[in-house]
């Protein structure tokens, strides 16, 4: 009884923390992640007052968080879209990946954690955060402009990739075989390819399955469902992620949009859950080691990103002003990057990683908005610069030409 009610204590006093601290992060305009992530450092392991009776359903929750954050992406595309968008933008999605998931890979060699780490630190590196850039754009108004299908586009591709990336990382933390690896992500590819194509060819049948009127009975099917599949794709040591992120997919029209709204609330719990059980399983003092290294890796892959954005949008003909709005909206990195480093925390492979990535997404989710916002205008203002000065230049060095060159009138006087 004594145990029930410290849990509820811990719970409810975790649970109102982070209402606060969204609401703290709203009145300030920005994303409400580093706060849940400091929240975290401070109730964990060598925080200021370490929880214990709640941490068990915190892990629970923290893995529904990430179900959740799965299932609502794939709630936001169509099959169609994401093979449509594959065709068509696979070349910015493949500069996307070199420029920005090689600065990850090159820094865990660099400090000596081997191919596995560095596998993983690609991966935090690469991949943008989606709610974050959402909220962004929504926050700017610039839903409407002629950048942000580009955006969107490199971010779907991604999700996409994260599909196969997911069933790679978790073979490769379980140190499994490469015969077995294999044939995980042949699983993960073959579910994959299997649902794309399903939806395409049966999304309304598989939607008109779910519909229902009932708000309770759609919450409780497509929540079902979802931790069903996910379940099952995890025992086939592919990912309950991607499972879930598949589900998404798979339902179209006003059932992913009554699912949407729907778990909308649920998944902005379970998630802000999932930061803070980051946050508990690192130790604070574990991060002023590797600050420098994290403000090293934030610097470089927010200039790729921003170099990444700007490619893309040139690519697709928009104007110099969209390109760098492109690339400095890219910049924001969350809960993707915290998931990928959540699984190496777990395996335990690397025990500096997990300080790495807390204050990586740190500063990143804290700089990307600002980068989204301030990009253009301090390019076209140094632009601006650099031309004036071009054009100075001449004109300072022409001026002793002409001079020389300038006749000189006879006065009669000797010289």
């Amino acid at each position: 009884m004594h145990s029930s009610a410290i849990f509820l204590i811990e719970f409810g006093a975790i649970i109102l923390g982070l209402g606060l601290l969204g609401r703290l992060a709203g009145r300030l305009q920005f994303s409400p992640i580093p706060l849940y992530l400091l929240a975290g450092l401070a109730f964990g392991e060598g925080g200021l007052l370490p929880l214990g009776a709640s941490e068990e359903f915190v892990a629970i929750g923290a893995e529904i968080g990430v179900i959740l954050l799965l299932l609502m992406l794939g709630l936001e595309y169509t099959a169609s879209d994401l093979v449509s968008n594959l065709k068509t933008q696979y070349p910015a999605g493949l500069v996307d990946m070199t420029l920005n998931a090689l600065p990850g890979a090159a820094l865990a060699l660099l400090l000596g954690w081997g191919p596995v780490a560095a596998v993983v630190l690609a991966g935090v590196t690469w991949i943008s955060s989606s709610g974050v850039i959402a909220k962004v754009l929504g926050d700017l108004g610039r839903l409407g402009n002629r950048e942000t299908p580009v955006i969107l586009s490199i971010l779907v591709l991604e999700d996409l990739a994260m599909a196969v990336y997911l069933p790679i990382i978790t073979a490769l933390l379980a140190g499994v075989s490469i015969a077995a690896g294999s044939v995980t992500l042949g699983i993960a590819l073959g579910v994959a390819g299997l649902v794309l194509f399903v939806a395409v060819r049966y999304g309304r049948v598989i939607s008109r399955f779910v519909s229902s009127d009932d708000p309770e009975k759609l919450l409780l099917v497509v929540l079902g469902l979802t931790l069903l599949v996910a379940g099952l794709a995890q025992q086939l040591q592919v990912s309950a992620a991607v499972g879930a992120f598949l589900v998404g997919i798979a339902l179209s029209g006003e059932v992913a949009e009554g699912a949407h709204n729907l778990l909308a609330p649920l998944r902005d719990l379970f998630a802000a859950v999932f930061f803070v059980f980051f946050g508990l399983h690192t130790d604070p003092q574990s991060i002023p080691p590797v600050i420098l290294p994290a403000l090293a890796l934030a610097v470089v892959t927010a200039l790729t990103k921003i170099a990444t954005g700007y490619w893309a949008a040139r690519r697709a003909g928009i104007s110099p002003k969209g390109r760098w709005r492109a690339g400095g909206t890219l910049v924001a990195r969350g809960e993707f990057s915290i998931v990928i480093a959540g699984l190496a925390v777990t395996a335990g492979i690397e025990p500096d990683l997990g300080p790495l990535a807390t204050a990586y997404v740190l500063v990143l989710v804290v700089l990307g908005p600002l980068t989204a916002r301030y990009t253009e205008p301090i390019a076209l203002r140094l632009t601006a610069l650099r031309t004036a000065s071009a054009d100075i230049a001449p004109a300072r060095s022409a001026t002793p030409a002409a001079e020389t060159l300038e006749p000189v009138e006879d006065s009669g006087v000797e010289r």
